[in-house]
């Protein structure tokens, strides 16, 4: 039985106490999350791809309640299926690979004297973070995308109500952000420039950085707030200005209420920015196998398979896989 067909079971299970809720005592109701059991929760797809996490199905109340700095209206959405998200902003060495490949448009950002490798990405438009998942996709096979704005949010938030993940309040050592009370820097309130990716701990979903460092574009278009046709499934709206999408997540230019799961900005599609960057996500439409493989079981099974994979499955074996067995 696969990912997808655990899941529908556990989702079928769960939300029929959910749905016996009134909608407002839905909306008060606490985050939930479908996970399957032993379930893989990481991989790589090829050498020089980004490193994935796969986020569980579930369901949360989306937005601000009214008492929050700029708080956007509430709703609740349902996450039906699991899909991975990158562990990490898209690097700078990620991108220069993409670059190096003839992908991207061969656009290589400025790293404004800061440097490049782990450090995330920047200087990088809506338009220019679709190249590089449309070039992943085409280099891997995989459905590799931008996140949904609610995706977003789910991940963020990874099963908190707080205001931010690691609670109401969030500090330097938790962020990279402006934590100064007047600007003044650079300092360790106040570093005035990005770090290297995972320089902070991961949050519940162990993802890194969802905080600060850059801030990252996401796929909807954008609107002033929620209405009652945004989406509730965890896909992007079209409505609104689609010459503008939404951008999450806060950098390290920004003060500590651009950084709340809940705060939301856009900008034009072709901005390019020194606070903005990019984080990916993909679909799961081949997972099958969902339980670790070792080394001598897998040359058993799959001798034609045998030898080591250049970068491929990352089950815990090192083998590739056929594709019916391929996240």
């Amino acid at each position: 039985m696969d990912l997808k067909t655990k899941t529908a079971a556990i989702v079928v299970s769960g939300r029929t106490r959910l749905d016996a809720l009134s909608p407002q005592e839905r909306l008060a109701a606490p985050p939930v999350t479908w996970k399957v059991p032993d379930a893989i929760t990481e991989f790589i797809d090829c050498a020089g791809c980004p490193q994935m996490v796969v986020i569980p199905a579930g369901e949360f109340t989306m937005g601000a309640p009214p008492g929050e700095l700029g708080g956007a209206t509430q709703h609740r959405v349902i996450i039906a299926t699991p899909f991975a998200v990158s562990k990490f902003e898209i690097t700078f060495a990620e991108w220069d690979t993409c670059v190096d490949e003839g992908g991207c448009e061969g656009y290589r950002p400025a790293d404004e004297g800061w440097g490049r490798g782990k450090r995330p990405v920047m200087n990088v438009s809506w338009l220019d973070a679709k190249a590089y998942a449309n070039w992943l996709g085409g280099k891997t096979g995989k459905s590799y995308r931008l996140l949904s704005e609610s995706e977003w949010e789910y991940a963020a938030r990874a099963g908190t109500t707080t205001t931010f993940s690691v609670g109401d309040s969030l500090f330097p050592s938790a962020a990279n952000y402006d934590g100064s009370t007047d600007g003044s820097g650079p300092s360790d309130v106040n570093r005035q420039q990005t770090v290297p990716v995972g320089s902070f701990p991961a949050n519940g979903f162990g993802l890194h950085d969802m905080h600060g460092n850059v801030s990252e574009w996401v796929e909807d278009c954008w609107f002033d707030d929620y209405t009652a046709s945004t989406p509730n499934d965890g896909s992007p709206s079209h409505e609104g200005n689609c010459n503008g999408h939404v951008v999450r997540g806060g950098s390290w230019e920004d003060s500590e209420s651009e950084l709340r799961s809940a705060a939301r900005t856009g900008g034009d599609k072709s901005d390019r920015f020194y606070s903005d960057g990019v984080r990916i996500a993909r679909g799961l439409w081949h997972a099958s196998v969902m339980f670790a493989l070792t080394r001598r079981n897998a040359e058993a099974l799959y001798p034609a398979h045998s030898g080591r994979a250049s970068s491929g499955t990352t089950l815990s074996a090192d083998y590739r896989l056929p594709r019916q067995f391929d996240l």
